[in-house]
């Protein structure tokens, strides 16, 4: 043996660390190398769980917008969606950390996609015992599965603006624009099998006329005048025969397990990204527990706070089209077997627009996106509350439905990109919030489905919106603050390296004399890129 030995360390025992010791990630998250080239791989990955998403969506979207007309006894069909978007709020809640970790962000897609398979297959055997607890299924799938899905988009996203120099905020929400113009195609295709199927059936009558014998008493009833409990009797409200609620069925059903093997076969797991890279909550292998804290820590942040009026006003508005418009307006004054034609036009224009929005935000920032989404949605609401819609002008119902699409695209892309981009540091807890607010507001508005009018629910979609606006302008203002401020010190360091104690001093001292901090977001101290090594052969 060579060397010599310290006598004075022999008693000593190794330091324990203190309860409560939190590694530095520097020691637990993995590097990335790539090459330029991977950034073709990112975009099929994209293109990957886009897709996977339009397939899914195709079966469930084309379900949930029948639900209250087709199974309006007794207001099941709208129970039975509560019940998803309550389960909805307990699992953001309690488990997307927790199974991400468990499972990987790929394997928990695969997990959660499955769950949608028995709402689809009980609408055959339409009861509270089977649509309810298969609802509740559907919510406790979901929360993971969106809550993967945009972690997968914004690390991915990150590492694609690493290998191509671009600003890691534009990607993001290009990624986000790309998916949800996938996404919102679901509307399309979902709406077009249900209303193909319905119209070539005894259900559409088979002909163009079949509107001409809805009487002047049931119309005066539709649009802001309706009320669900009221309804009975209506004419045009009447359950479609159940051979065709079969055939549909057994379409949006293939189209799940479709959509779950696209994701077990083809997506490459995010390990490849640096699943566990710095800047990450998945570099630490936390407690359940800990998991569990980590959501309800990130609603204590302001900014987290300000944005959940605009995110229960996403549910709201999304609940809205999909449930009160297609039952108080189309259903009521065109038909049933006429609501998927009109939303395919809600799905078409909200898919252009989400790939639209994405790409021009990077010229023209994204606050003048969001005041077109709020214009169109507060002229659209006060349009609703004195429209009183008609079987004789179908144009109209098309033209609401496709403006409502333009609005939701703003919020789904817009907001989605701004919660990535504020809480990087923590987006598992901060997409969990994202998709609880929002579930929140599709619990409210279908809580009071059954027992409002639709007027009441306009005036309420109105008020939630204003608070909306204003939560996100004192966010924007203060983030705006907060980057003129870190660009101002950046710039003092640059030419005043000597000088950075006496500045470190002074702005302490502004602290102290009552200037207000801004809060401290996960991208103000981001560091992600470090972790990420673009190689050149």
């Amino acid at each position: 043996m060579t060397g010599f030995t310290n006598a004075g360390f022999e008693n000593d025992e190794p330091v324990k660390p203190k309860p409560g010791f939190e590694p530095d990630t520097a020691s637990l998250r993995e590097k990335v190398i790539l090459n330029p080239g991977e950034k073709w791989r990112i975009l099929k990955n994209i293109g990957i769980i886009s897709f996977a998403f339009m397939v899914q969506f195709t079966a469930f979207q084309g379900t949930a917008n029948l639900q209250s007309s087709i199974n309006a006894t007794d207001g099941l069909g709208t129970i039975s969606l509560s019940s998803i978007y309550a389960a909805l709020v307990v699992s953001c809640i309690f488990l997307p950390t927790l199974i991400i970790r468990k499972l990987t962000v790929k394997w928990t897609l695969v997990f959660s996609m499955l769950c949608y398979a028995p709402y689809i297959a009980f609408q055959l055997f339409p009861r509270f015992y089977t649509l309810v607890p298969a609802g509740i299924l559907v919510g406790l799938g979901a929360a993971p599965m969106w809550a993967s899905k945009a972690t997968y988009l914004t690390q991915v996203g990150q590492v694609y603006a690493k290998i191509t120099e671009q600003a890691v905020d534009a990607i993001i929400v290009r990624f986000f624009g790309f998916f949800f113009l996938a996404w919102q195609t679901a509307e399309l295709w979902g709406n077009l099998i249900s209303s193909l199927v319905l119209s070539s059936g005894g259900h559409g009558g088979g002909s163009g006329n079949d509107n001409s014998t809805i009487s002047e008493e049931d119309l005066q009833y539709c649009g802001a005048n309706f009320c669900v409990h009221g309804s009975n009797g209506h004419s045009n409200l009447e359950r479609p025969p159940d051979h065709e609620i079969f055939e549909i069925s057994m379409i949006y059903l293939s189209c799940i397990v479709a959509a779950v093997a696209i994701i077990a076969f083809f997506l490459d797991p995010l390990k490849r990204y640096g699943e566990k890279r710095k800047g990450s909550q998945s570099a630490q292998e936390l407690s359940g527990m800990e998991l569990l804290s980590a959501t309800f820590r990130q609603m204590k942040k302001p900014n987290q706070q300000l944005l959940i009026p605009i995110t229960v006003f996403i549910g709201m508005e999304q609940a809205f089209i999909g449930a009160d418009f297609t039952q108080a307006y189309v259903s009521c004054a065109l038909g049933i077997h006429q609501i998927g034609f009109v939303m395919i036009c809600f799905g078409v224009v909200n898919a252009i627009c989400s790939i639209l929005f994405g790409s021009v935000m990077k010229y023209i920032g994204r606050t003048p996106i969001i005041i077109l989404g709020a214009v169109v949605h507060f002229t659209l609401i006060t349009i609703e509350l004195f429209w009183r819609p008609s079987p004789d002008n179908p144009l109209i119902f098309y033209a609401m439905s496709g403006l409502w699409g333009v609005g939701d695209a703003v919020w789904q892309t817009q907001i989605n990109g701004l919660y990535g981009l504020l809480f990087r540091r923590n987006k598992e807890a901060a997409f969990s919030n994202y998709r609880l607010w929002e579930s929140a507001g599709f619990v409210i508005a279908y809580a009071y489905a059954t027992t409002l009018c639709a007027r009441m629910k306009l005036y309420i979609l109105l008020a939630v919106l204003t608070l909306g606006c204003i939560g996100y302008i004192i966010v924007e203002i203060l983030y705006r603050r907060k980057q003129r401020k870190i660009k101002k010190q950046e710039k003092a360091e640059a030419a005043e390296k000597e000088k950075e104690a006496a500045a470190a001093k002074a702005i302490a001292e502004s602290n102290i004399n009552g200037t207000p901090e801004v809060e401290e977001t996960d991208d103000e101290l981001d560091d992600l890129e470090e972790d990420i090594v673009v190689t050149h052969f």
